[in-house]
């Protein structure tokens, strides 16, 4: 955690319970993942940011279950360029960030890929904000799956007001949008952003989406876990996640805010597929299982009724 002297703004306590919280939570994450993936471990790579601060690094590769899995936590300051400063709609200042971001990458082209991250900012003029969620993404989707998914994360978000899952929802829909492509990177989630004002109050909400994440994903594991699959699904895995990467490369902005402000990069693109590949103009046969995922990803849907 960089000391005042360090960022050159004083800050509030609750930027240090957020910090304390992205670790707790990367903790029991890493945790309930290794027991699913038994006999494989997360390996711990600590690193320093130039303007302050840094992170730890929690990565598991060629498990049993898990392909690639990256769970990290920062703790970062610097100076927001003129470029971030105007995507966020800000001044240009000095910034505090912290943040845990996840994403899951299982062997099996039957287990979805799913991703997560909740942040806080702080600026040095005293604005101060929260943001965060989780989405899912299916190869091969299964109906009762995404139900779930969706009505952990309803549970979550009804606990602080009835309106906040239909509106981060819909949030989640827009914002995970390949829009080169004119489709959903995957089946959604939630997602916030700039939650600003009543700190304490967006803190608690946060905190009850973030814990639900092991609800929300980890029984779809168990769950297609030994379903079977051949060559033919891992070459579709595989080009279904080249539209992950063309994402996180274009559109997602925690990718280039780390890019942008000097993060480390391994850590930043720690997000991407060990394996991805394009095909030109693939057009899986009509009435394929293949097909029915583009018709599914065309547009968003109530998984919640």
């Amino acid at each position: 955690m960089p000391d005042q002297e360090t960022i050159g703004i004083p800050l509030p306590s609750i930027a240090h319970r957020a910090r304390e919280y992205f670790e707790r939570l990367q903790e029991t994450i890493c945790v309930a993942l290794e027991e699913i993936d038994r006999g494989f471990r997360f390996t711990r790579d600590r690193w320093d940011h130039p303007g302050g601060g840094g992170g730890l690094s929690r990565v598991l590769e060629e498990g049993a279950v898990f392909e690639k899995a990256g769970v990290n936590t920062s703790s970062v300051s610097g100076l927001l360029t003129e470029s971030m400063a105007l995507r966020m709609n800000v001044p240009r200042s000095r910034f505090h960030a912290s943040g845990l971001s996840l994403v899951l990458h299982p062997r099996s082209p039957m287990v979805p890929t799913v991703h997560a991250n909740f942040r806080y900012f702080h600026r040095e003029d005293g604005d101060q904000w929260f943001g965060g969620g989780m989405d899912l993404t299916p190869f091969y989707p299964v109906e009762d799956d995404i139900i779930h998914f969706h009505k952990t994360l309803k549970y979550a978000c009804d606990m602080h007001g009835p309106d906040l899952y239909p509106e981060y929802k819909r949030w989640c829909d827009e914002y995970f949008t390949i829009k080169h492509r004119g489709e959903n990177r995957g089946v959604g989630g939630v997602f916030f952003d700039y939650l600003r004002g009543d700190l304490e109050r967006h803190f608690a909400f946060l905190q009850s989406v973030g814990d639900v994440f092991l609800g929300a994903y980890t029984p779809i594991v168990n769950r297609r876990l030994h379903d079977t699959y051949g060559d033919r699904e891992r070459q579709w895995q595989s080009m279904r996640r080249a539209r992950y990467v063309e994402f996180n490369l274009v559109y997602d902005r925690g990718t280039l805010f780390g890019l942008e402000v000097g993060g480390r990069v391994e850590s930043v693109l720690m997000s991407l597929p060990p394996t991805a590949q394009w095909r030109y103009n693939l057009q899986p046969p009509p009435g394929s299982r293949e097909a029915k995922l583009l018709e599914l990803l065309a547009r968003p849907r109530n998984w919640v009724h």
